[in-house]
């Protein structure tokens, strides 16, 4: 795999000195997505986990179904494209994702109109107590998991774990990118995800919950605040959404019964 940054001079200026310096670029490519030979996205990415990438956001917009359908995926590194290959019939879910809402996320983050609505029906039976070091604990090992953030500054972690540790770590330019990486990883593996958390640096925004809700993911804790949408949809599926990790702070936006002080 190609290096994920890229080292460019600048003009470096401080209360006491102007100075040319390098520093570290993290790269953005473009990463066509084809399922059965149709076209269906192209996002914006640093290039790396391609596959879980594309496996995980066609899962997380409703266009993957059962992993025993998965038939292959193919990697064209020169042309940048990613193809999945279904036996589940796919016309109609193809013609569906054209009427999707470009949402607030990084990566132009998508989701279909009508599934507010399938997942309100659905809510988390599953639940997940944690303490407050715990989740302290996480954060932790997120940041101290990620160099390339160190070396760029311009990337976003996800992590997949228990309450004890992160068991898989993800980072890319945008959150929605880092999360579907760790999704698409999931459904590859069949990992079970009901009884783990999503770690993020990045904002929880209704996308972002719905995308660990179809996972049956039951917590979510981030760095960074909850937007209220995403609480009015926490709320109603029973899901635990815990933020603004850091220093020793910590907000239990949701399901606060769950966070043990």
């Amino acid at each position: 795999m190609d290096s994920l940054t890229k080292e460019v001079e600048v003009l470096r200026v401080s209360k006491d000195q102007c100075r040319h310096t390098r520093v570290a670029l993290i790269r953005e490519v473009p990463l066509a997505i084809f399922l059965n030979d149709q076209e269906i996205i192209t996002l914006l990415c640093t290039g790396a986990h391609i596959e879980s990438l594309a496996v995980g956001f066609l899962k997380s917009e409703g266009l993957l179904q059962k992993r025993s359908s998965l038939e292959r995926v193919e990697i064209d590194k020169n042309a940048q494209a990613v193809r999945v290959f279904t036996s589940e019939r796919t016309e109609l879910a193809e013609q569906l994702f054209g009427k999707r809402t470009i949402t607030s996320g990084c990566g132009k983050g998508t989701i279909f109109y009508n599934v507010l609505d399938s997942l309100q029906s659905q809510p988390l039976t599953n639940h997940l107590a944690i303490r407050a070091d715990q989740v302290r604990q996480l954060m932790t090992e997120l940041h101290s998991r990620s160099e390339l953030y160190r070396r760029s500054r311009g990337v976003h972690n996800c992590g997949l774990a228990d309450t004890e540790k992160i068991l898989i770590f993800r980072t890319d330019i945008g959150r929605h990118n880092a999360v579907d990486m760790i999704l698409g990883e999931c459904f590859l593996n069949e990992v079970d995800t009901t009884d783990k958390i999503l770690v993020t640096t990045g904002r929880i925004t209704s996308e972002i919950l719905i995308k660990a809700a179809k996972m049956q993911i039951p917590m979510l804790i981030s760095r960074s605040a909850a937007t209220s949408l995403s609480l009015d949809l926490a709320n109603s599926l029973n899901m635990t959404v815990i933020g603004y990790v850091r220093g020793g702070s910590i907000l239990a936006y949701a399901g606060a019964e769950n966070l043990i002080c």
